[in-house]
């Protein structure tokens, strides 16, 4: 058992002062600091100072880490410019992720307060690594194909990945789906695929309406994707609907990502569906997909993407770039929408006992230093933690201090 304080502890939205955390792997107790040393007093408690915040470990729910490799070699500015580069370099990028390559990304994330990220992954090369990291890992499994004659093939190499994300799973990593997109998964793949999900009852993503292109191609079949669908796939004609493929979801909650030319209906269909939306801003605004209207969207959540379409895996980036590029909402009040957006609604999204500072979840922590002149306004906080930190000052995972 161990007890820890700050000045601050951020629970339900609010930062409470004069309080502590009991905990071993999980949360045991939250109380004020004398009923603590009353309950246990034996048990020396840790503080971390004056102008110390600890907030639950933060979620990264989407990072593409098999792309970690890239720094310059994808072109940025057009999502087709960049979509044609990732074909033309994707061997090139996968025989240069070392252990090392993949390592130095992780390791971005934790040094941001990352305790938990979700792995989309493509070719299954990752899996050592993240099965070695101290994070918690949501393992997801992609699947991709449009050709209708590829299909049982590409069903296979899924299971088979799969299969070898379920051999080696355990309390920090959980396997999981992942469908590519609209676009890129024949309607038959993607039924067998979400049957498998909602049999085994797995946590599901999917890209979604990430660029214009997208959404020009799946309502008319033209635009720039007609071009790159004729060229490398031989078809002028998309393989489902916005609506289609929307629709196929209704039974299984879904972490959608990107969503940047997402109407409001769709928006709306995905609230009513008890949907998450994952924000991209840093690897939208590089692909130039545009920016996500994020008011109406009932459970936001924050993700960095990976090194394919950004410049860093930091998470503390991302909420800076956020907070930087939504100027209709207060930037107080944003902070906090940021800061729910990578605990408790990633919680809600991932539906495990993460993101939280509540009892019997995982005593996963994120603690900063905020500057010492901080003025008292409690609902500024979040503010200051987000604009004045580049990096947590320490971090645990189930109750052991890794950073």
């Amino acid at each position: 058992m161990q007890i820890i304080s700050a000045k601050y502890i951020y629970k339900d939205k609010n930062f409470l002062q004069n309080h502590a955390i009991a905990f071993d792997s999980k949360i045991v107790k939250v109380d004020t600091i004398n009923n603590l040393k009353q309950k246990y007093p034996d048990i020396e408690v840790k503080d971390f100072g004056p102008n110390s915040v600890i907030y639950p470990g933060f979620i990264n729910p989407h990072v593409h880490l098999e792309f970690s490799a890239n720094r310059a070699t994808l072109k940025y500015g057009d999502f087709i410019e960049w979509l044609y580069s990732v074909i033309e370099k994707r061997e090139e990028l996968i025989s240069k992720l070392t252990p090392q390559v993949l390592q130095n990304a992780i390791e971005q994330m934790l040094n941001s307060g990352v305790t938990t990220f979700g792995a989309i992954s493509s070719f299954g090369v990752d899996l050592q690594t993240c099965l070695n990291t101290p994070q918690r890992v949501v393992y997801f499994n992609e699947v991709i194909g449009s050709n209708p004659a590829m299909v049982d093939a590409l069903f296979s190499d899924f299971k088979q990945r799969l299969q070898a994300s379920f051999e080696v799973a355990n309390q920090k990593l959980i396997p999981a789906i992942a469908i590519h997109s609209a676009y890129s998964v024949h309607p038959i793949l993607l039924k067998e695929v979400l049957k498998i999900a909602k049999e085994k009852d797995l946590i599901t993503t999917a890209h979604f309406l990430e660029s214009p292109a997208e959404r020009e191609w799946l309502e008319s079949s033209s635009g720039d994707f007609k071009e790159f669908f004729s060229k490398f796939f031989n078809t002028t004609k998309a393989i489902t609907t916005i609506e289609e493929f929307l629709n196929s979801f209704n039974s299984k909650p879904t972490l959608f990502t990107h969503a940047t030319q997402a109407t409001l209906s769709e928006i709306e269909h995905i609230n009513k569906h008890n949907h998450s939306i994952i924000h991209c801003p840093r690897s939208n605004r590089l692909l130039n997909c545009g920016k996500l209207d994020i008011k109406p969207i009932n459970n936001l959540l924050l993700g960095t993407d990976g090194l394919s379409s950004n410049y860093s895996l930091s998470i503390l980036d991302e909420l800076k770039a956020a907070l930087l590029i939504h100027t209709d909402i207060n930037p107080k009040e944003l902070s906090i929408l940021l800061i729910e957006a990578v605990t408790s609604n990633a919680q809600k999204a991932l539906n495990l006992p993460i993101g939280k500072i509540e009892e019997n979840f995982f005593a996963d922590f994120a603690i900063f230093n905020l500057p010492s002149d901080i003025n008292s306004d409690p609902k500024a906080i979040a503010l200051h933690t987000i604009i004045n930190s580049n990096s947590a000052n320490s971090v645990y995972i189930g109750g052991k201090e890794v950073k």
